[in-house]
C-alpha cells in the first residue's frame, strides 16, 4: 500500500509540474544574461570539450565562479545545440527531480506522508519558482539544488549509518552544489537545523537525572538541596555535550563554505559586480534586507506582479523599515518560544531566515532589490510551516478531515493555474520585459533590456527611446549610454555616438566595450589613428578582448600596414577560433601583401564557419581571378550574388572575370547591373565608354 501511495504521489506531482511550466519548451531565449551564458558564450558554444572544462574551472566570466553550471550548459550544447527548447526541459526536468528527492527526503526524516507530499507540490508549483525554471542563464538554480537535496540525503544516512565513506559522499556531494551555486554556502547551518528537526539529534541522548550530588542534608524533611544557578549551569553544560560533537562534525562542511565564499567575493569583485557602499550605503542596503524579508513573504502568500528585476529604491520609508523590524523579532521570538512544542515552526522560520541570508544584499551584487529566484530553496521553511501547522490550526475542527482534502487540493490548483500565466511571460524577452514595465515602476532596466531587444530586431529608434528612458530614470547609467551610442551609429549619426560613448566612458573609465565602440566610429569618421587609441585602450582593460584585436586590424588595413593587421587579426583568432569575419579580413590582407593562396586558406575557413559568408565567396574570387583561374572565380561570385542578390560588388567583380573569359555581353550585363546597384567602380567605367546603366 505504501509504494502504491508513493507512485500516487509521485505522478500527480510530475504531471501537476508539467502541467504548470510545459510552455516553457515553446519559450525562447532572453536577453538578459542568457548571452553571456549560452548564445554569445564561444566557450559554451563549443559543447563539451578540455578546453571548455578547463575555462569553466578557472574563470569568472559573468562574475561568478560556478564550474558545474557552465559545463551542465555545455552539455546541453553538445547535445541539442542552441535549440532553446531543449535547454528549457532542462531546467524543468531539474526541477521536476529536486521536487520528487523534497518528497522522499521528507518523508524518510518525518515519516509523515501527506504533509510531505503537500511541501513538494508547494515547491513545485508556486509561481516564485518560475523563474528559477523558465530562465536558462539559472540553471546554477536548479543545478545547486539538486545537489542540496543529494547532500541532505547523504547526510540522514550518515546520521543513521555513520562512516568514512558516507561522510566523504556527504562532502562530495555538496562541493558539487557549491560548483554549481556559492548561495548553498549555508547549507551547513540548515543541516544543523534538521538536526533539532525532524531529525531529533539533540534529544538522542538523555541528560543524567541526577545532575548534582547533595551538596547538604534537610534533617528534618529529608531532603537533598542544590543551588539554581549550579543545576543551570550544569543543564547548559549537559545541552552543550549534545551539540558539540554536532558542530565538530559539520567543521569540513563550513571550511568549503568558507573556501566558496571567498572565491566569489574575489571573484565578483574583480568583476566589478559588487556595489560599493559610496553607490548603496551599509544603512539603505540594511533597510532593504528587511523589507525584502516581508515582501518575499507577502509574495509567497500572494503571487501576483512579480518580475525579473525588481529595481531598488536606493531608501525606504522609515515606517516600512521599523514595521519589517518588529514583524520579523515578533516571527523570530514567536518561533523560538513555541520551539518545544512546534518544532517544525522553528526549523521553517530559521530555514527561511538563513537561507536568504547570502541573497538579502547586504552584500549588494547588482542592483535589485530583490529576485524570485533567491526563494528557490528558502521557501521550502515556509511550506513546512504550512503542511505542519494547518492541521494543527483545525485539530479541534468538527470538519477538518474534509477540509484538509478540499484546502490543499484547491490551493494546488489555483497554484497552477499561477504558474502556468506566470510562465506564459516568459516566452520571449518582449513579452518578460513588456510585463515587467508593466508591474514596476521606475525600471530603467528594464527599459534598458527593451532596448536591447529592439535594437537585435533592427529598430534603433525605438531602441533609442527606451534607452533614453532609462538614462532620464539613472542618468549614470553607462551601459544605455554605449548602447543608445550604437543605435545611433546604425543610424548614420556618429558624431551624436561619439558624445552617447564620451558619457558612458566618463561615467566608467575602465568600460573596454565603450572604448573599442567609439573607435569604431572615430573609424567611420575616417580618423583611424584616433580609432586605434581607443583599441588601445579596450585591449589595455581586457587583453582577451577580440573583436577590439580585430578592430584595430581594420583600422591599420586603412592606414596601409597589412602586417600590422595581420598581427591583430591573428590574436582575434587565437582567442575566438571561430571568427569568421577576422579570417576573412586577414585574407583580405594577405592579398593585399601579395599572397593569394594564403588568402585563399583564410576564405576558405571563413566560408566553413559561416556557409552564408557572401563577402568571403566574393573576395576568394577575387583571389582565384589574382592566380589566374577566372572560371573558379566565376562560381565565388555567383554564390556571393545568391546569397546577396544586391551585392554591386560581386557583379562588378563578375563581369570582369566574364570579361577575362571574352564574353563581353554578359560582362557588359553584369557591369551594368553593379551600375544600377550603386558601384562607382562599375559607373565609371560605364561612363568612360559612354554607356548608361
Amino acid at each position: 500500500m505504501s509504494i502504491k501511495k508513493h507512485l500516487l504521489i509521485i505522478s500527480l506531482l510530475t504531471v501537476s509540474t508539467f502541467m504548470a511550466f510545459w510552455q516553457v519548451t515553446h519559450s525562447d531565449f532572453i536577453n538578459f544574461d542568457d548571452p553571456q551564458y549560452v548564445t554569445e558564450n564561444r566557450h559554451v558554444q563549443d559543447g563539451l570539450t578540455i578546453d571548455g572544462i578547463e575555462w569553466a574551472f578557472t574563470t569568472g566570466h559573468a562574475s561568478n565562479w560556478h564550474p558545474l553550471t557552465w559545463i551542465s550548459h555545455m552539455v546541453d550544447v553538445q547535445l541539442f545545440g542552441l535549440q532553446p527548447a531543449w535547454h528549457h526541459l532542462t531546467n524543468l526536468l531539474f526541477h521536476l527531480a529536486n521536487t520528487v528527492l523534497l518528497f522522499f527526503l521528507l518523508h524518510r526524516m518525518t515519516k509523515a506522508l501527506w504533509q510531505s507530499a503537500f511541501v513538494a507540490a508547494l515547491f513545485a508549483l508556486h509561481p516564485l519558482h518560475v523563474e528559477s525554471v523558465a530562465w536558462v542563464a539559472e540553471r546554477k538554480d536548479v543545478l545547486s539544488t539538486f545537489f542540496l537535496m543529494l547532500t541532505i540525503g547523504t547526510y540522514v544516512s550518515y546520521t543513521e549509518r555513520p562512516g568514512i565513506m558516507g561522510y566523504l559522499g556527504l562532502l562530495c556531494f555538496y562541493a558539487l552544489g557549491l560548483m554549481a551555486k556559492p548561495m548553498l554556502v549555508t547549507l551547513p547551518f540548515a543541516l544543523f537545523l534538521l538536526d533539532y528537526w525532524p531529525l531529533k539529534r539533540l534529544e538522542q541522548k538523555k541528560p543524567p537525572q541526577k545532575i548534582l550530588k547533595p551538596l547538604s542534608r534537610n534533617k528534618k524533611k529529608g531532603k537533598n538541596t542544590a543551588s539554581p544557578a549550579k543545576v543551570q549551569v550544569q543543564t547548559a553544560l549537559s545541552q552543550w555535550s549534545l551539540i558539540r560533537p554536532l558542530l565538530i562534525e559539520k567543521i569540513p562542511l563550513f571550511a568549503l563554505a568558507l573556501l566558496s565564499s571567498i572565491i566569489t567575493y574575489l571573484v565578483q569583485q574583480q568583476g566589478g559586480a559588487m556595489e560599493t557602499f559610496e553607490t548603496l550605503p551599509l544603512g539603505s542596503r540594511m533597510a532593504n534586507a528587511f523589507v525584502s524579508y516581508i515582501t518575499y513573504m507577502a509574495k509567497t502568500l500572494w503571487p501576483t506582479n512579480l518580475a525579473v528585476f525588481y529595481p531598488h529604491p536606493g531608501g525606504w520609508p522609515l515606517w516600512k523599515v521599523l514595521g519589517s523590524v518588529i514583524v520579523l523579532v515578533g516571527l523570530t521570538a514567536l518561533a523560538v518560544r513555541g520551539a518545544r512544542k512546534r518544532p517544525y515552526a522553528a526549523l521553517g522560520w530559521f530555514w527561511y531566515i538563513g537561507t536568504l541570508a547570502p541573497v538579502i544584499g547586504l552584500i549588494q551584487v547588482g542592483m535589485q532589490a530583490m529576485a524570485d529566484r533567491y526563494t528557490y530553496i528558502p521557501l521550502i521553511g515556509f511550506f513546512i510551516i504550512v503542511a505542519w501547522g494547518v492541521p494543527e490550526l483545525f485539530k479541534k475542527w468538527r470538519f477538518r478531515k474534509e477540509a484538509l482534502i478540499v484546502l490543499p487540493v484547491l490551493c494546488i490548483l489555483c497554484l497552477i493555474l499561477l504558474t502556468w500565466r506566470q510562465v506564459g511571460y516568459w516566452r520571449n524577452s518582449v513579452t518578460l520585459f513588456d510585463h515587467v514595465l508593466k508591474v514596476t515602476h521606475r525600471n530603467a532596466t528594464a527599459y534598458y533590456c527593451r532596448g536591447n531587444i529592439y535594437a537585435g530586431l533592427g529598430n534603433p529608434r525605438q531602441a533609442i527611446e527606451d534607452y533614453d528612458r532609462a538614462i532620464e530614470l539613472n542618468p549614470k547609467y553607462a551601459k544605455a549610454y554605449n548602447n543608445r551610442g550604437v543605435a545611433y551609429g546604425n543610424l548614420g549619426n556618429p558624431r551624436q555616438t561619439i558624445e552617447d560613448y564620451n558619457r558612458a566612458i566618463e561615467l566608467n573609465s575602465k568600460f573596454a566595450e565603450a572604448y573599442n565602440n567609439r573607435g569604431v566610429a572615430y573609424r567611420n569618421l575616417g580618423n583611424p589613428r584616433q580609432a586605434i587609441e581607443d583599441y588601445n585602450r579596450a585591449i589595455e582593460l581586457n587583453p582577451k578582448y577580440a573583436e577590439a584585436y580585430y578592430n584595430r586590424g581594420i583600422a591599420y588595413g586603412n592606414l596601409g600596414n597589412p602586417r600590422q593587421a595581420i598581427e591583430d587579426y591573428n590574436r582575434a583568432i587565437e582567442l575566438n577560433p571561430k571568427y569568421a569575419e577576422a579570417y576573412n579580413n586577414r585574407g583580405n590582407a594577405y592579398g593585399n601583401l601579395g599572397n593569394p593562396r594564403q588568402a585563399i586558406e583564410d576564405y576558405n575557413r571563413a566560408i566553413e564557419l559561416n556557409s552564408k559568408y557572401a563577402e568571403a565567396y566574393n573576395n576568394r574570387g577575387v583571389a582565384h581571378g589574382n592566380l589566374g583561374n577566372p572560371r573558379q572565380a566565376i562560381e565565388d561570385y555567383n554564390r556571393a550574388i545568391e546569397l546577396n542578390p544586391k551585392f554591386a560588388e560581386a557583379y562588378y567583380n563578375r563581369g570582369n572575370a566574364y570579361g577575362n573569359l571574352g564574353n563581353h555581353r554578359q560582362a557588359i550585363e553584369d557591369i551594368k547591373t553593379a551600375g544600377r546597384l550603386g558601384d562607382e567602380s562599375a559607373q565609371k567605367l560605364l561612363k568612360s565608354q559612354a554607356m548608361g546603366w
